[in-house]
């Protein structure tokens, strides 16, 4: 089967068959928000979505992670992670996936990072296609990414009354075969199927006023735009944007002694770059003083140098730095203000 179907009142029993193979996470409801959880009761979880607060991304690269234990007297070391879990994603939006694939190239190159690895080896993939907008904040369509592209093991699609399963590998294939509520999708399966994403395109609309090379290019010219000014200006350094992005990966380490300050442990976290210390080395000296600096390293993070290193662009189109910034700094309006520039000279 390269594609099956599954009716909707079949699927709690489908996350239950899922349940007794992983540890399953899908996003849940918190208040008004969204979250990426253990699932406990398949009611909880909930497919129409907007982007979690924090991408699935702390599954596979956590917020605080152990890296090996150590002593002095005598001085050794051991790994801090003997077992690694398997785990399966569930409901996962393309442009999330797309944070996967980022990722991906990042903890690959050398030196290759073996926690990481470790990780994704254990961890299935299951999409879920998004068929119409989950707010205005989201730019997927200008990105590439309101559509799949890979990197996924299912991928579901909302057909009304029954999903319609993409089977994209031998692990997910795994997960959908011998069960007798998931059947081969049929050829009047695959004319809706068709129908639907034909309905699609009429829905997603490219956000940026230019295409995606213009934008790359814009950004070999603007450098020195007063646009950055305009924007540090606003940014209250909080640091939301980097840590709710699916691509970011900076991150410190720490060391945390015993009291007998003879064994401890090394663990990475979490850093940002919009935080005023992040660039700061001995000296006092700061290679980004100023948010205003911070801030456009943190677009051409996205937008240009990982396209120069690992010819990707490394903003998903998610709109999550959008979504949570405490100054309003849209990521649409920054590009799109960029481009208008480059127009009127």
């Amino acid at each position: 089967m390269k594609y099956a179907s599954l009716k909707k009142v079949n699927l709690n029993d489908w996350l239950g068959h899922l349940k007794k193979k992983a540890k399953l996470y899908a996003p849940r409801k918190k208040e008004n928000l969204f979250v990426f959880r253990q699932v406990k009761e398949a009611e909880d979880v909930c497919l129409e979505y907007i982007p979690t607060v924090l991408p699935p991304k702390k599954y596979y690269f956590p917020q605080k992670e152990k890296l090996f234990k150590f002593s002095s007297q005598p001085f050794k070391t051991a790994k801090a992670i003997d077992k690694f879990e398997e785990f399966i994603l569930f409901g996962v939006h393309t442009c999330d996936i797309a944070g996967i694939q980022c990722l991906d190239v990042v903890f690959r190159d050398a030196p290759e990072d073996p926690n990481y690895l470790n990780r994704k080896d254990k961890m299935t993939i299951i999409g879920i296609e998004c068929l119409k907008y989950c707010d205005k904040y989201a730019n997927c369509t200008s990105m590439g990414n309101h559509v799949p592209r890979g990197g996924y093991d299912l991928m579901m699609v909302d057909l009304g009354e029954k999903f319609i399963i993409h089977i994209n590998s031998e692990k997910g294939e795994k997960l959908v075969t011998g069960l007798d509520y998931i059947k081969e999708a049929s050829e009047a399966d695959m004319g809706l199927l068709e129908r639907v994403r034909e309905a699609k395109k009429k829905i997603f609309k490219e956000e940026f006023i230019a295409p995606l090379p213009n934008v790359y290019n814009i950004f070999d010219k603007s450098f020195a735009s007063p646009v950055w000014k305009d924007v540090g200006r606003r940014c209250v350094a909080c640091g939301n944007c980097t840590a709710v992005c699916p691509t970011c990966y900076c991150f410190d380490t720490q060391d945390e002694l015993e009291l007998s300050l003879d064994k401890g442990v090394r663990s990475r976290v979490w850093n940002s770059c919009q935080m005023d210390d992040f660039a700061k080395v001995a000296g006092g000296e700061d290679f980004r003083k100023g948010r205003d600096n911070r801030q456009k390293h943190r677009y051409y993070r996205k937008f240009k140098y990982p396209v120069d290193k690992f010819n990707r662009y490394f903003c998903t189109g998610c709109g999550r730095c959008t979504r949570t910034c405490m100054a309003d700094i849209s990521l649409i309006e920054t590009v799109n203000s960029l481009l208008a520039e480059e127009k009127l000279q």
